[in-house]
């Protein structure tokens, strides 16, 4: 099979050849793993044996002076600092009224670049899955709008406001990816997007809040995405079980990155409750095991974990986080990779 049919098959809850990989590489690791292994980019991901990969389309904005303090600004307008993506510095719209949030100044899908995303996929022709669209984690880009206690509040006492919010910011991104997906939706297998749920504990919303404010917004992207013949998988962190009927109702293909150590996330019950109705991606734990364990337990657990999740397809390996962070020993990420390669697929 190559990459690509390894990747549908398991779409399709069909027996692959073998468990289809994915590695998200934060650039750290990425950097550190190409000196290691004397590797470039794409020579890395042939090494580790990853079945997917990625074109992006890069906001183009006006190059407005960031005041002092202030590392990054969002297409928002939220402006940011502190590692990493860094934390809100001001809300906003954590005061605004419901005039005040129609008239705020919303960008336009015009600065979107689409230009390069032929170029990109070009060198790959249909050996691998390919993953587009734009990102659209409207639920963040709400927190850094209205402050996460502000929206929290606003959900239950002014839905007005929060409903404003998001179909602003949703109307953005599904206008981003609607200019993607005329410019090259040919060429996009997966419509991948990421939205946060979970905290380590359970959602960050119950079910009927959940349907109520976000579950909308949601399923316009996943039509989207279906509308263009594309699968849909959507990133999400944390503990969302109690969110997954939900999710499978409207339609999502495939989760990642499946936190096995968060409440709920224990992942015989998931594949035993959910595992014919959406794909799990990820679920080899990053928090514990890839970044404080050996090769050895590694291979260990990795085995452990494809011996649940892989029969009968509908399973995608990787590490239980969107990027697999710089401080991850670079042995650990070889491990896991010749360890999935090397499992012997059971039948159901």
């Amino acid at each position: 099979m190559t990459s690509r049919e390894r990747v549908f098959a398991a779409f399709a809850h069909e027996q692959p050849d073998r468990v289809p990989l994915w590695f998200g590489l934060s650039p750290g690791f990425a950097a550190k793993a190409m000196a290691a292994t004397q590797l470039d980019a794409e020579g890395l991901r042939q090494r580790l044996g990853d079945d997917f990969r990625r074109v992006t389309a890069p906001y183009r904005l006006p190059a407005l002076p960031l005041p002092p303090g202030v590392e990054s600004r969002t297409v928002f307008g939220v402006e940011r600092h502190g590692l990493g993506y860094g934390q809100p510095i001001a809300h906003p719209l954590a005061e605004a009224s419901l005039q005040e949030i129609h008239d705020y100044p919303w960008p336009s899908p015009d600065c979107v670049d689409v230009s390069t995303l032929r170029q990109q996929a070009t060198p790959w022709g249909d050996e691998y899955a390919i993953l587009g669209g734009d990102w659209s984690p409207f639920w963040h880009d709400a927190i850094d709008l209205l402050g996460m206690e502000g929206l929290c509040l606003k959900l239950i006492d002014a839905p007005d406001l929060v409903d404003a919010v998001l179909q602003h910011v949703v109307d953005f991104y599904v206008a981003s990816s609607e200019r993607i997906f005329a410019e090259a939706g040919e060429l996009i297998d997966i419509f991948f997007i990421g939205n946060d749920l979970g905290s380590q504990t359970g959602p960050l919303l119950g079910p009927a809040l959940f349907e109520r404010s976000i579950l909308p917004h949601l399923r316009r992207m996943i039509d989207l995405g279906h509308n263009a013949g594309m699968k849909v998988q959507m990133h999400c962190c944390g503990g969302f079980r109690p969110l997954l009927p939900s999710l499978i109702a409207a339609g999502l293909d495939a989760v990642h990155a499946v936190q096995p150590d968060c409440a709920g996330m224990d992942l015989r019950a998931l594949k035993a409750d959910f595992g014919d109705r959406i794909v799990f991606n990820g679920a080899i734990d990053s928090h514990h095991v890839l970044i404080d364990g050996t090769p050895p337990t590694v291979r260990e657990r990795t085995e452990e974990v494809l011996a649940i999740m892989a029969p009968g397809g509908g399973y995608v390996a990787g590490a239980s986080h969107d990027w697999i962070l710089e401080e991850t020993p670079v042995e650990n990420i070889l491990a896991m990779a010749d360890a999935v390669r090397e499992f012997h697929q059971p039948s159901r």
